[in-house]
């Protein structure tokens, strides 16, 4: 199963998206700040999707994102956030958002999608 990386500061909230995406079989760590997130980056790269916030108290959910891709890794990026924003063109594709307040299902109805899409082979010519 996908191993993701769920990053939230909100505590009741944390506890309760990884109950959550474990009862659905997902392997999850857990950051509450984007230092965190970076250190489990670090730490256990190869995450298959990165679940952030779109504000944490020490950044963002984007930035977060940009940790991921500098590690070399293809991560999906989920930001679930409360504020609507634009997507930068060269992202489209590797993340996506969710607009807050979230329903478990919503979500994982978006993972679902998010790593369905990205297991398919590319049908571009070489």
């Amino acid at each position: 199963m996908a191993r993701i990386l769920l990053v939230e500061d909100d505590a009741n909230v944390l506890m309760l998206l990884e109950h959550v995406l474990c009862g659905d079989g997902y392997d999850v760590d857990t950051a509450s700040t984007v230092e965190q997130a970076r250190s489990h980056l670090a730490q256990r790269p190869g995450y298959d999707l990165v679940v952030a916030d779109g504000r944490l108290p020490d950044g963002t959910g984007m930035q977060v994102g940009d940790a991921a891709a500098r590690a070399g890794a293809k991560t999906l990026i989920l930001i679930v956030t409360g504020f609507a924003f634009q997507l930068p063109r060269e992202e489209l594709g590797r993340y996506d958002y969710l607009l807050k307040p979230v329903r478990p299902a919503e979500l994982l109805r978006a993972i679902g999608r998010m790593l369905e899409s990205s297991s398919r082979p590319s049908t571009a010519r070489q």
